[in-house]
């Protein structure tokens, strides 16, 4: 299964209630990635531009997109961006193909 990273920001009002009321954020992306066939392998929170971060592994991209608008809808956050990620072994795949395609590509002269 594909593997995709999520991140993104919560919105001050989720914020505030988790600093009112401290609660498990990973427990809670755990239920929703079974609920959709998926397996959330960690999950982590950041400082800097990120609150959170959360690699998971899903079926497909249609159940990582239905993952990250969940999470959207919700209210809880004010942004982030879902990022599919590939294995070393399935990069060095594309690396094999592009060097196999790069004998019939000319860059512009």
């Amino acid at each position: 299964m594909p593997y995709y990273m999520l991140h993104g920001r919560y919105s001050s009002s989720a914020i505030k209630a988790m600093v009112s009321n401290p609660q498990d954020r990973e427990a809670s992306a755990k239920k929703l990635a079974e609920s959709l066939g998926a397996k959330l392998h960690s999950f982590f929170f950041t400082f800097g531009q990120d609150d959170f971060v959360a690699i998971i592994e899903a079926p497909d991209d249609a159940t990582a997109a239905a993952l990250s608008m969940t999470v959207g809808a919700s209210g809880g956050f004010s942004g982030g961006a879902t990022t599919k990620l590939m294995t070393a072994k399935e990069a060095m795949s594309a690396m094999t193909a592009a060097g196999k395609a790069a004998k019939s590509y000319k860059p512009p002269a």
